[in-house]
């Protein structure tokens, strides 16, 4: 995939996540699995770098909960990342409504 489009879908993918995060609480696996159903394809090197840069911007909280004997990071949307998310799905659905009138 060519830079410029990766950093293009790296926008999008955000946008999956906080959407997903402020729905319910969301784990990496999850995420890679529901993005994959998109045509996504990334690993978690890609991933988890991305959820961490996201809790750095304040975007997503996690926390350690465990499942069974397996100890899961599960993310959240804060406040921050859903007022993020609502400003971009304003801009979203602009940006489509100017695609549209271009057809």
């Amino acid at each position: 995939m060519a830079s410029a489009q990766r950093d293009i879908f790296a926008g999008l993918i955000r946008l999956h996540v906080l959407h997903h995060a402020s729905r319910e609480p969301i784990y990496g696996l999850e995420m890679i699995n529901e993005l994959s159903r998109h045509g996504y394809r990334l690993g978690p090197g890609t991933l988890y770098p991305l959820l961490h840069g996201m809790e750095a911007q304040k975007l997503l909280v996690s926390k350690t909960v465990v499942i069974g004997r397996r100890h899961r990071r599960v993310y959240t949307a804060t406040a921050a990342g859903r007022k993020a998310l609502s400003a971009a799905h304003a801009k979203v659905r602009e940006l489509l409504r100017e695609m549209d009138e271009r057809d």
